[in-house]
């Protein structure tokens, strides 16, 4: 690696990316947790591809399921992530996710006070069976969340769509409703292009929704 590599790489400030996945049993119905896989992969590829080491995109997931939320996918630079499948099993116990996601981002050590704005996603096609609403108000009162770029998806009829507004607060932006895999591609695609612009921007902590992200 030559000198400027290196200096280009070290002196690259951050900008955060975590998904808050639900992989609850009920994601294994009608492909869902396959097509969830398949969508984060491309996400993660694509944002790699579009990498020029002036602004380090890294991505975490955070799923809840199998019981418990657990960090499925350590906040890295997308270039560096190895991608592993998620399986379904279990109940949502979406506010422990909440809880974990505030510990992360409030760890300078992994997410460094020079780090731009997060980008926050949430993924559910149920309802929270833990308690979510003080987990939830801790995290979006946070110095970083406050600050961030937050989208929410719901996969099919079930999901708790009035939860998921409560997460995205007074974004101007709504929950995006998916019935089939493809529109979780969709989605996933409007999350890509929304980090890949503000990655290019002169401004990069400018969070307002795009014309294609209202669209999407």
């Amino acid at each position: 690696m030559s000198k400027l590599r290196e200096f280009t790489v070290s002196s690259a400030r951050s900008l955060p990316v975590i998904l808050l996945t639900d992989v609850s049993g009920s994601m294994n119905a009608q492909g869902k947790i396959d097509a969830l896989n398949s969508a984060v992969a491309e996400m993660i590829a694509s944002i790699a591809e579009d990498d020029d080491g002036q602004i380090e995109v890294q991505i975490a997931i955070i799923t809840f399921g199998h019981g418990e939320a657990r960090i499925h996918q350590p906040l890295q630079p997308a270039s560096q992530v190895v991608w592993q499948n998620m399986d379904a099993k279990g109940k949502t116990p979406m506010g422990a996710a909440f809880e974990l996601a505030f510990r992360m981002l409030e760890d300078r050590q992994q997410v460094p006070s020079r780090a731009y704005a997060p980008t926050l996603v949430l993924i559910s096609d149920g309802q929270p069976t833990d308690e979510w609403k003080g987990p939830l108000e801790k995290l979006l009162s946070s110095e970083r969340a406050s600050k961030a770029a937050r989208f929410a998806m719901a996969i099919g009829s079930d999901a708790d769509i009035v939860m998921l507004r409560k997460f995205l607060d007074d974004s101007s932006t709504d929950v995006f409703m998916a019935h089939e895999a493809r529109e979780i591609k969709k989605f996933f695609r409007g999350v890509t292009m929304s980090v890949t612009l503000r990655s290019r921007s002169s401004n990069p902590n400018n969070v307002e929704p795009t014309e294609f992200e209202l669209d999407f």
